[in-house]
């Protein structure tokens, strides 16, 4: 094990690296020498870091020389196979960050060679080239789960996605700046819940849209609903099972994705209403919410055939006069903020564990880190006052 720095000249100046050597317990078959693979690192402090942590895989059996590391694309190849028994939908979205985001930049390049700073280098890359935040981090988590599998099979020592300091000043300021959910922005306003719910009175899709702003149930759960889950005489809904983008039916997202939720009377109306022209399949009522032959609704007829001529009909328009939302997921984040506003404010003020049981997240910490600062709590100083004046 040896580190040691290198200068050089440059016809724009002076070059300086780290370079650090470790040698395996292998050996060359050839020659007999015991193979060694040595990387270079910015600073010191770097170099240092891999020297300490490829001291205890090779202690353990488990570093993997430059020579036997296989690429990025080798290692794809093993990732996806690995993701087979995962749903289609997610499934094309890993071939597609592979296929656009990684594979064209880091591909060729052995899984032994990736550093922190490689990987900064491709984050930094994918943002010049126009990925948004959102994209360029979706990408990366993907990285680390091919990463992972590659680990879990002994063909890398680590994972260097999770040795991305991930609580950089920039990013802090990212997440309490433009993070949040915004109002307005993100979620459509209570005025703009009234003008949508006007423009939809007579439509077939109607019923779809108050059961996902009163409900508050993923698209994917409202395609998948099936009758028999629905309670009228309770006022309640049962989610077993959610439909994909490919229209494959499946379980709920997560354990606590299987909830009871309850539905308002002027819903459950609606329900009632509805019920009686649902289209059937083979003459059965199954789906709530199916296209003309009684079988599951493609997401992207409802969207781009029914909401968006909606929020259009209703106004709510962006600058290029097309309509301000452009998905469902909006009318859940609506029902977040309703069942948590203020009763004064119109809302439900339910506390925040009752919240995320309805909206069937899998931890109270996800629900109180997308909507907890949509529950106003006012001025409280008039409470305090008083508690402080019974005690006194």
């Amino acid at each position: 094990m040896s580190i040691r720095k290198r200068t050089w000249e440059t016809e724009s100046g002076k070059g300086e690296a780290w370079f650090a050597t470790v040698g395996t317990q292998q050996r060359d078959k050839k020659t007999g020498r015991i193979i060694r693979t040595t990387k270079s690192f910015q600073t010191l402090r770097e170099a240092q870091a891999w020297v300490a942590k490829s001291t205890v895989a090779v202690a353990e059996g488990k570093f993997v020389p430059d020579a036997k590391s296989p690429t990025v694309a080798e290692a794809g190849i093993t990732w996806m196979a690995s993701c087979r028994d995962l749903e289609k939908a997610t499934c094309a979205t890993y071939q597609q960050h592979l296929n656009l985001h990684i594979l064209p930049f880091v591909g060729d390049m052995k899984l032994s060679q990736l550093s922190v700073g490689t990987v900064k280098a491709w984050q930094d890359k994918l943002h010049e080239q126009g990925r948004s935040d959102d994209m360029v981090r979706r990408a990366t988590l993907s990285l680390g789960s091919l990463l992972a599998e590659a680990q879990e099979r002994g063909h890398v020592a680590q994972n260097v996605v999770r040795s991305l300091r991930r609580h950089r000043k920039r990013d802090r300021t990212q997440r309490q700046n433009g993070g949040k959910l915004r109002v307005g922005v993100d979620i459509p306003t209570p005025a703009e819940i009234d003008n949508v719910l006007g423009a939809s009175i007579g439509s077939r899709l109607r019923p779809f849209l108050m059961m996902a702003i009163r409900c508050g149930l993923r698209a994917s759960e409202l395609r998948g609903l099936l009758w028999k889950n629905i309670d009228f005489a309770r006022g309640e809904l049962h989610v077993t099972q959610r439909a994909d983008r490919y229209r494959k039916i499946g379980q709920p997202k997560s354990r606590a994705g299987d909830r009871t939720v309850p539905i308002p009377p002027a819903t459950l109306k609606e329900l009632r209403e509805w019920k009686v022209r649902c289209p059937r399949k083979d003459g059965e009522l199954l789906y709530v919410f199916p296209n003309g032959l009684g079988n599951i609704e493609v997401l992207e007829n409802i969207v781009n055939r029914g909401i968006k001529p909606l929020w259009v009909k209703a106004g709510i328009i962006a600058a290029d006069g097309r309509a301000k939302y452009t998905g469902l997921h909006c009318l859940r984040h609506y029902y977040a903020s309703w069942c948590g506003a203020r009763k004064v404010d119109n809302g439900l003020e339910w506390p925040l564990s009752t919240v995320s049981k309805r909206m069937g997240h899998s931890s109270i910490a996800l629900t109180a880190d997308r909507y907890s600062h949509l529950f106003p709590r006012g001025d409280d100083s008039a409470e305090l006052a008083a508690a402080e004046g019974q005690n006194g």
